[in-house]
């Protein structure tokens, strides 16, 4: 039979773990409810958000504010641009980590710490803004889409983490019986490092496909162009500047129903740009904590 005092310990034990789920429920109401008044904001009547009666629920449900959206030109394009960056970035973004990782990662590599210290070493030092401007400039990469994707060509910290990575996971010895085979450097990369890479890989797209999504500072220096600029340029306008492009829709009934109805518009701009990294995460969700947690085991 337990005594008092084990009784004692196991009554502190549970009120522990009853703190806990109460701090953490606390906690997930505290984080989920902007996004639920977000969403249902977005599909409530223009009168009930400027009137204060959403609260949970959509009020007086309407898809007016996607329609409005999406009958802006400007989001559109902003959108769509988002979407190239998004793609083209990420993808450059992974082939240029891989490749310098894996080089990174072999012990028998000449010279690794060094280029490992010079990587590290503009992690923590740059020209500044003014010289990077010029470089755009005298790159003739200004106000075209290269500007946001060539100079953001390769994070540092995520070759650092692919890089102990592949050193945790790849052992020599593979790399020994491919060699014995026949097999050539660039043939083991491509037919065995990167299969048995995936979690990293998902780690890294995850990283770099939020980055290109939310980014607007480069883009806000860089670019000039409408067509060019990237949809958190629009939604920084539009929640910021308060600057809702009504001319660009041309259907004369729908521009009657827009007036007045600008924060219907935010909340709707504000989903429609959240909704593709929500998309994406459920699909690397699995890899994530995986390949961050053997990335950090040795540096």
């Amino acid at each position: 039979m337990r005594n008092s005092k084990t009784e004692e310990r196991y009554l502190l034990d549970d009120l522990f773990m009853i703190g806990i789920y109460v701090f953490l429920a606390a906690t997930l109401i505290i984080m989920l409810y902007p996004l639920i008044y977000v969403v249902s904001a977005s599909f409530s009547s223009p009168g009930a958000v400027a009137g204060g009666k959403v609260f949970l629920w959509p009020v007086e449900p309407t898809l007016l504010g996607y329609q409005a959206v999406f009958q802006n030109q400007k989001i559109v394009t902003g959108f769509l641009n988002s979407v190239f960056y998004l793609v083209v970035g990420t993808s450059l973004n992974l082939v240029m980590t891989m490749m310098a990782a894996y080089p990174l990662s072999r012990k028998e590599f000449y010279g690794r710490k060094v280029i490992t210290a010079i990587f590290v070493f503009t992690m923590y030092f740059s020209g500044g803004l003014v010289p990077s401007y010029l470089l755009m400039k005298n790159l003739g990469l200004l106000d075209t889409r290269a500007v946001l994707i060539l100079p953001v060509a390769m994070s540092v910290w995520n070759v650092i983490i692919a890089r102990t990575y592949l050193q945790n996971t790849i052992p020599d010895e593979l790399f020994e019986a491919a060699s014995i085979d026949g097999c050539s450097e660039i043939r083991f990369f491509l037919k065995v490092v990167l299969p048995l890479s995936k979690s990293i890989m998902a780690v890294l797209v995850l990283y770099y496909g939020v980055y290109h999504w939310n980014s607007y500072f480069n883009a806000m220096i860089y670019l000039k162009s409408p067509g060019l600029q990237p949809l958190q340029i629009v939604l920084r306008e539009i929640l910021l500047l308060g600057q809702v492009d009504m001319t660009m829709i041309t259907d004369v009934e729908a521009l009657e129903k827009m007036q007045g109805l600008s924060n219907l518009l935010k909340y709707a701009v504000i989903v429609v740009a959240s909704l593709p990294m929500m998309c994406i995460y459920p699909f690397v969700q699995k890899h994530f904590v995986k390949g961050v947690m053997i990335g950090s085991l040795k540096g």
